[in-house]
């Protein structure tokens, strides 16, 4: 079994192929429809260049890739595990993803000469990221967003939140204490506290969308 060398809680386990360094998580042949769906209105007609921070195993990354030939998806990840996932699952399903950067959202990643080398970006988008990670990486997110995106792009987060004060299904309360003993940095982020983030970077409230299993997509947008 191979797992992020972040110690992140979910366990990723090797594809059972020739033992190359792809990644895989569980939750991806459930998930992945779904989320293409959620993003084709937004994402669908769209030109440019994509950051994904987190990208984790990367074969999400690869499916995004394929799923909107328009767009130039470049995914990232502070753990070079998953990095290296990435490139190996844009090989085995011949995906047109750039190789994957090292970025750490906590940090003035914007500013970083590898991001600004994409341009103004069209969107930066994040899943599974603010629960697993200090409130300061969702800080981090939303204020290099407001710096790396063009007029009008998108940034776009996948997950489970708490929605204006209150618990989305019953399984998430159980989900966000385990992941306070985990970590006491982590838990499910209120989509208020995001929406006031966002508000003082520049980045307007766009929408909130239900997505499978009591999770949601926040999407803001830069004026």
């Amino acid at each position: 079994m191979t797992t992020p060398t972040t110690g992140h809680t979910l366990r990723y386990t090797e594809a059972e192929t020739e033992g190359d360094a792809r990644l895989a998580s569980p939750a991806y042949d459930r998930a992945v429809p779904g989320l293409v769906a959620a993003l084709s209105p937004w994402l669908g007609q769209m030109a440019g260049s994509v950051l994904e921070i987190g990208c984790g195993t990367g074969k999400y990354s690869a499916a995004f890739a394929r799923a909107f030939p328009g767009l130039a998806w470049h995914p990232s990840d502070i753990d070079p595990a998953h990095r290296a996932s990435a490139a190996a699952w844009a090989a085995h399903l011949d995906a047109p993803l750039a190789p994957a950067l090292d970025i750490d959202a906590a940090t003035a990643w914007a500013e970083t000469p590898a991001v600004q080398a994409l341009g103004p970006l069209s969107a930066v988008y994040a899943s599974n990221v603010c629960h697993i990670a200090p409130w300061d990486v969702t800080e981090g997110l939303v204020r290099g967003a407001a710096t790396a995106l063009a007029r009008g792009g998108l940034l776009i987060l996948a997950g489970p939140f708490r929605h204006y004060g209150r618990d989305v299904g019953l399984g998430n309360p159980v989900f966000d204490a385990r992941l306070r003993a985990d970590n006491p940095d982590w838990g499910l982020r209120d989509i208020a506290d995001i929406e006031r983030l966002g508000e003082r970077a520049g980045l307007g409230f766009a929408a909130v969308q239900a997505l499978p299993a009591n999770n949601r997509m926040l999407v803001l947008r830069r004026g």
